[in-house]
């Protein structure tokens, strides 16, 4: 189970006032979806304040089976191909699954802040260069992109 396919807007390309370019990919069981992740491939001041490189999602019915943790995992290591050595991860305060599934892939709690979009935890996880987190589990399965 678990399957990704990937979009991207190449950087030659301009995105929108506000955008920034990043790479999209779905998680997939066969014909069903089970979720998303984005990897943005750099920041601005938005996303600094609260949303961070990584976004994902697991639809309901599918969480608690690791997907998110296992999508976080795969995402990492493709982080360091665009130049990237520690990404910003934010949750929503009261999000306990996503603050675990951040922390066990080696998310280092930065602080907690009120955003424009909420409070959120806001975490960094550094990278080596194979893309690996330090103190974090890798990816067991892998990602067709």
């Amino acid at each position: 189970m678990g399957r990704a396919t990937a979009t991207a807007i190449g950087r030659s390309l301009p995105v929108g006032e506000g955008r920034v370019h990043a790479t999209h990919w779905w998680i997939v069981d066969g014909e069903t979806y089970l979720g998303a992740i984005d990897l943005r491939h750099y920041l601005n001041a938005f996303l600094l304040e609260g949303g961070g490189h990584i976004g994902y999602s697991v639809r309901p019915s599918a969480r608690r089976r690791g997907l998110a943790s296992w999508a976080l995992g795969a995402v990492l290591l493709k982080a360091p191909a665009l130049g990237l050595d520690r990404v910003l991860l934010t949750c929503d305060d009261g999000n306990v699954g996503s603050a675990r599934t951040i922390e066990s892939n080696g998310g280092v709690l930065e602080d907690v802040r009120s955003t424009e979009t909420g409070v959120k935890r806001r975490y960094w996880i550094t990278l080596d260069d194979a893309g690996h987190s330090h103190s974090s589990m890798a990816a067991t399965r892998t990602v067709a992109s």
